[in-house]
This record gives structure tokens, C-alpha cells and sequence, in this order.
């Protein structure tokens, strides 16, 4: 019987990019991650480019919308979601004033859709670690093709993790909702011990199988004010000089199926 190294102590689906996600108890895994996690996004009218947290200065307001998907997703269809404004408003995906609702939200012409782009890419801002403001920089990054991932499908963290960053900057409130995981992990072992699952596939629940295929880089969507989370570039400086500026892994799917909180971990 293999040995148990950690369980699942929550799961997190992302229905549309950079909003505000939903918990789930169980959830099923296809070959691209949980259903319905980043089935949607928004894209800039103006230069036919994803709307993304990753660059605050152009959508400082992105992180203040949550979205939830309105029904179970059904084989390979793209499920309707619902999204909550700042200011308390739900609208649905597929509705004539979804658009209209959002653009006038976040000050910008948007649309939502399901389906990506031929060529996605998306603005990254870089800041600078001493917060230097003449050494802050914004890039365009080309993302994945067919998907709104900006890397791995699946993405986890363990407590433990966090748990180790807090011991090296105490006043940083190293939530997991900073660092949007999938899979959130209760590990046996302490400090940055995903790191070492880099390579090898993890068993998690009867069905689920997991390849670890990279550390997870961080960038400025850690740092920023979210909920009664104040903005703190410490966020990633600590992770920066601690652990390379890696928090958590990426993973691919090597077989799917349900998964659930509580589920137990282990090396396949």
C-alpha cells in the first residue's frame, strides 16, 4: 500500500480568468484540468488581448468580480457561468447585457467568451522589488494555444508551503487565496515540499493521477489587495529570495475522475 504524503484539504475552480473563484467539495478532472476552471475569459476590445490581473494597471479592478458556474458541466460543453460585480450585480454568461455590465464595471470594452483566441496572449506587468517606480516594466506574453491557462492545467500548494513563508516574513498574510491554487494540500512533511515532487505523478483518490512538471513562478497577482488582503510586494520578494520565486507546482493529467476534500495523497 503506498504511503499517504499529504490529503486534500480544498478544492478551487476558476471559472473565468483573473476573477474570483469557487470552492468545491468534489469535482471532476478531464485532460485539462478540473471542468469548467478557466473556460472563460475577458478580452480588451481594443487590442484583442486577455484581460488578466497580471498586469494591475490596466485592470486593477478584475480581482473585485467573482464568478461560479451557473450548472454542471455537460460532457465537452462550456457550462454558463455567473458572475458577481463589485457592487453586488449577477449577470449570466450568454445574456445581452453581460457585456455591456462589464465594460462599464472595468472602464474598458470587454467581451466575454469561451473561445479562445487563435493567438492568446495577455499583458504582464513586472515590478520592481525595492518598488522603484521608473524600473517597472509591462510585457506581452504569448499563452498556450486552445486554453486560457497561462501554464500548468493543474495547479497545487500545500500548507506547508505557505507555513514557510510566513516563518521568513511573519508580517505577510500568506493566504492560499494569493496564490489561486486547484488543489490545496495538507502535506505530512514541512517546508517548500512540493518542490521535490517535480518528475513524478501523485495518486490522489482512487482515480486521480497527477504529473508534477514544474515549479510554479510567481508575479505580481500575489501582491495585490484583495478582500481585507492588502497590496504587498514582501509577498513576492519573500518568495523571490527564499525559494527562487517559486510557490506551489504544475501538474498534467495523466488519467482523470473525481476528486474530493479529504482524498489522500500519495507517489503513484
Amino acid at each position: 500500500m503506498a504511503m499517504t504524503i499529504a490529503s486534500v484539504a480544498s478544492l478551487w475552480r476558476y471559472p473565468v480568468k483573473s476573477m474570483m473563484g469557487e470552492e468545491l467539495g468534489t469535482t471532476l478532472l478531464g485532460e485539462q484540468g478540473l471542468i469548467g476552471d478557466r473556460s472563460y475569459a475577458l478580452i480588451d476590445r481594443a487590442t484583442g488581448k486577455v484581460a488578466s490581473a497580471k498586469n494591475p494597471r490596466k485592470w486593477p479592478g478584475i480581482f473585485k468580480f467573482s464568478a461560479a458556474l451557473a450548472a454542471a458541466p455537460e460532457g465537452s460543453g462550456i457550462a454558463p457561468v455567473q458572475i458577481t460585480t463589485p457592487d453586488g450585480k449577477k449577470i449570466i454568461s450568454g445574456t445581452d447585457e453581460v457585456d455591456r455590465v462589464l465594460s462599464r464595471a472595468l472602464d474598458r470594452q470587454v467581451t466575454l467568451q469561451s473561445q479562445v483566441p487563435e493567438t492568446p496572449s495577455l499583458e504582464q506587468y513586472w515590478p520592481d522589488m525595492e518598488d522603484r517606480a521608473q524600473s517597472e516594466k509591462v510585457t506581452d506574453e504569448a499563452m498556450p494555444p486552445t486554453t486560457f491557462f497561462d501554464c500548468g492545467m493543474v495547479h497545487l500548494i500545500t500548507a506547508a508551503t505557505l507555513k514557510r513563508l510566513s516563518e521568513f516574513y511573519p508580517a505577510g498574510k500568506f493566504e492560499l487565496r494569493r496564490f489561486r491554487p486547484n488543489i490545496f494540500l495538507d502535506a505530512r512533511e514541512e517546508g517548500f515540499v512540493e518542490n521535490s515532487w517535480v518528475g513524478r505523478t501523485l495518486a490522489i483518490g482512487p482515480e486521480v493521477r497527477l504529473l508534477i512538471t514544474q515549479k510554479t513562478g510567481r508575479c505580481v497577482m500575489t501582491t495585490l489587495p484583495q478582500g481585507n488582503l492588502p497590496r504587498d510586494l514582501g509577498i513576492l520578494r519573500c518568495a523571490a529570495q527564499h525559494n527562487e520565486g517559486h510557490v506551489g507546482v504544475y501538474a498534467a493529467v495523466v488519467s482523470g475522475g473525481t476528486i474530493s476534500r479529504g482524498d489522500a495523497v500519495s507517489f503513484a
